[in-house]
């Protein structure tokens, strides 16, 4: 590693290397079929998700005016902070209550459950995704790499999109961000991903 030039092949071929075992490590944790290349940290991932779904919205989810997002009172409250200025400026209509008083009605378009939770419950979360996407509401799990290495998978529950950071996994500080997030997804989001895919 000299100082002629920042661009030397073997320096750039690693790093992509790099990133793609950590796509591939997140999309096996997780059960989703691509991840990316890593986010800012999590609550900014959360944040992305949340606009990503509301992008995506089917046209019919659209013009009937599907601009509601739940979260969870469980989530951190440094991910909800993020996520509620992201949807002031989107227009989105971000609501916080908990899991058990949820009931999915026309105007949602989305909801975000943390995993393990912020009270350290790691519950299966597959009847309420199921009830979730009956409705056409798409799930977010925000969710802990190192806890998936035990616990059944977002993907396998069903949800939709699943963020987190790698922190756990020893990433230092001012890898990419506080602590590099993850965002995985279905393979039809590819288009609307927020960051970069490798491969």
């Amino acid at each position: 590693y000299t100082a002629y030039t920042p661009y030397q092949a073997e320096i750039s071929q690693g790093r992509l290397e790099a990133l793609l075992n950590f796509q591939t490590m997140v999309s096996d944790l997780t059960g989703k079929e691509i991840a990316n290349a890593s986010l800012l940290d999590e609550a900014t991932a959360a944040g992305e998700a949340m606009a990503m779904l509301f992008s995506a919205r089917p046209r019919a989810q659209a013009k009937a005016g599907a601009t509601t997002f739940l979260v969870d009172t469980a989530v951190y409250p440094q991910t909800f902070a993020v996520m509620k200025t992201r949807a002031n400026s989107l227009g989105i209509d971000i609501v916080e209550k908990p899991r058990s008083e949820w009931k999915f009605t026309e105007d949602m378009y989305g909801c975000l459950i943390q995993y393990p939770d912020g009270n350290g419950e790691a519950t299966d979360h597959t009847e309420l995704i199921a009830q979730a996407n009956a409705a056409d509401v798409k799930v977010v799990m925000a969710t802990d790499l190192m806890a998936l290495l035990m616990l059944k998978s977002p993907g396998e529950m069903g949800a939709d999109v699943v963020v987190g950071t790698s922190q756990r996994f020893g990433v230092p500080m001012g890898y990419g961000g506080p602590h590099a997030a993850f965002f995985a997804a279905d393979e039809s989001y590819t288009r609307n991903f927020p960051g970069r895919i490798i491969g």
